[in-house]
């Protein structure tokens, strides 16, 4: 089991494909399984107000198109992972930040954030000076405090969607999803 374990590895760094490790993928599996459609659409847009929007940072929107850009820059798969999870985590925090503890999303939210905890906690043996530059510098302004005058408002909904078209590019491979 460990040799074929190994060969999928050697394939995987041949291709240039970093395998996640096995802990990642068992908790975006299931966060893919709490960010369905229809859970998407009941608690972040059917329970809350018509184009009602988040403030968020410019930096704190990651779409598959900057994973491309990024990819075509050569930042490898690790680091893309690293930034998904900052911005995806803080993404889900801001909205958590909204929602009084009676609205009807919030248990949901609140289980999001417990995945992302969790997730963090794979994250941890991860340090920015471990991953490129621009990846460092972007997690470093998601962080910053300086930069609220880069804010945009964008819709719950988006933000989740966003979250998981761009997980779905980042795990669909090296996680079989």
């Amino acid at each position: 089991m460990q040799q074929g374990y190994a060969a999928v590895l050697c394939v995987l760094a041949v291709l240039g494909l970093e395998a996640a490790a096995p802990g990642e993928c068992e908790l975006t599996r299931l966060l893919q399984d709490k960010l369905q459609y229809e859970m998407r659409l009941q608690y972040m847009k059917h329970y809350f107000p018509i184009d009602y929007t988040v403030q968020v940072q410019y930096e704190e929107v990651l779409r598959p198109s900057n994973i491309t850009r990024l990819r075509n820059g050569t930042v490898s798969e690790a680091a893309l992972r690293y930034l998904w999870f900052h911005v995806s985590s803080q993404a889900v925090l801001r909205i958590h930040e909204v929602l009084p503890e009676k609205h009807p999303s919030w248990k949901y939210i609140q289980e999001l954030c417990q995945l992302f905890d969790a997730l963090g906690e794979e994250y941890s043996k991860y340090r920015q000076t471990d991953v490129e530059t621009v990846v460092a510098d972007l997690v470093k302004l998601i962080y910053s405090a300086g930069a609220e005058s880069r804010s945009k408002a964008v819709r719950p909904k988006a933000l989740l969607d966003n979250c998981l078209k761009v997980m779905r590019m980042l795990y669909g491979v090296p996680c079989e999803f």
